[in-house]
């Protein structure tokens, strides 16, 4: 019998770095441990009350367990069009510019199907999430890399991109507020995006999942005049209403994209369980004061977490929003992989490496904000009692 081999595209992606460290943070648990996980931005608090209400009430029904329609039920539909009107500013049609997805992380994937041919170009951040150059690789694209660097507040230099052979260049990922580095958008980035799109002819994806999050003034990249005929907007409950592990999230454009990609999604998932639908438009609907106590929370964390970087002598902008703390290492450390094993090995404190989001994020770490506020100062301790030996 001849060995069985995988498929060419798997030669050009790894596993999930968090999916190979996280299984070596459980064995260091199995052996006694007790590490203390500050790598991933899984929301620790609940959902809204409400929510939860609806879901379990709901779920009891007998008529709410069978295939929903793959567009979503307009129950969901419109409380994304209304919550996007009151904290946007941006009118959507529930009925077709609007596309309620399995999570925001598999909607890069049938955007990527939907618009990406073999050998067709892509533009992804460096730094950046690691999933918009792992799924480019997977649809078999040419992926080209542009720098988001410190000193232009992490945003796009327009003019280098100019510059670029734009040739076959289809897509462009962006996100903001940044993640990893935390730096807000801005109406004037926005437009030069938006600008920028339709003079070359790429379609524009906005990931926006942290806009809630430590952030006074979320804003859209669809606010912008015309943005709609050339950008995609996706945006989760995964991080601005507590619900990672629903995988509620949606994505919004003209009704052209919305068909395309629904023409992808139809044909890989069957929709998502009607109950769950109910309570993520009760989400939507939560007043000022639930994202006012929450952020409240967040704040009384950033503030631990500033304190662990000052023990680590890294620089933070503190104008930085969503729920990680980025921050520069200092020169005497050789770079971000070796110090955050340093402090998990010596620690037990699991933070992550900026590597992983690119060559421009290799000398930064960051801090998640996802645990309780004890357990922060619990990190902290662990991290000033081993420093020198981390130096």
């Amino acid at each position: 019998m001849k060995k069985i081999i995988p498929a060419e595209r798997l030669n050009n992606v790894s596993e999930y770095y968090f999916s190979k460290k996280l299984k070596e943070v459980a064995e260091m648990n199995a052996a006694g441990k007790k590490v203390i996980n500050l790598g991933i931005g899984s929301p620790d608090l609940p959902p809204s009350p409400e929510a939860i209400e609806i879901l379990c009430r709901t779920a009891q029904q007998s008529d709410v367990h069978g295939y929903q329609p793959y567009i979503g039920i307009p129950e969901l539909r419109e409380s994304f069009a209304s919550w996007y009107k009151e904290w946007y500013d941006v009118d959507l049609n529930p009925r077709n510019e609007i596309q309620p997805l399995i999570g925001s992380k598999e909607g890069i994937l049938h955007i990527s199907l939907a618009f990406l041919n073999p050998g067709d170009r892509v533009l992804v951040p460096n730094p950046g999430y690691p999933t918009y150059s792992s799924v480019s690789n997977l649809v078999g694209a040419n992926i080209i890399t542009y720098d988001l660097k410190e000193e232009k507040n992490w945003q796009p230099d327009f003019e280098a991109l100019e510059k670029l052979d734009l040739s076959g260049v289809k897509l462009m990922w962006t996100n903001y507020p940044n993640m990893p580095t935390g730096a807000p958008a801005t109406i004037e980035l926005y437009e030069k995006l938006v600008s920028f799109g339709k003079k070359n002819n790429i379609v524009i994806c906005n990931d926006n999942p942290y806009s809630f999050i430590l952030n006074d003034h979320p804003i859209s990249i669809l606010s912008i005049d015309g943005a709609k005929d050339i950008c995609i907007e996706l945006n989760s409950l995964s991080k601005s209403h507590n619900m990672p592990g629903w995988r509620i999230a949606m994505l919004a454009s003209n009704t052209d994209f919305i068909e395309w990609v629904l023409k992808v999604k139809s044909n890989i998932d069957s929709g998502q369980f009607k109950p769950m639908m109910l309570a993520a438009a009760k989400a939507l609907q939560a007043p000022r004061e639930w994202y006012a106590n929450m952020n409240k929370i967040y704040g009384e964390r950033r503030i631990i977490a500033e304190q662990i970087m000052d023990a680590l002598d890294c620089f933070y902008d503190k104008k930085q929003s969503g729920m990680f703390l980025w921050g520069k290492m200092p020169e005497y450390y050789k770079n971000s992989e070796e110090l955050a094993d340093k402090i998990l090995y010596d620690s037990q404190v699991f933070i992550t490496p900026g590597f992983i989001f690119g060559s421009n994020g290799d000398r930064y770490i960051r801090i998640s904000l996802c645990c309780k506020k004890e357990t922060l100062e619990e990190a902290f301790d662990r991290i000033k009692k081993v420093k020198e030996i981390i130096k």
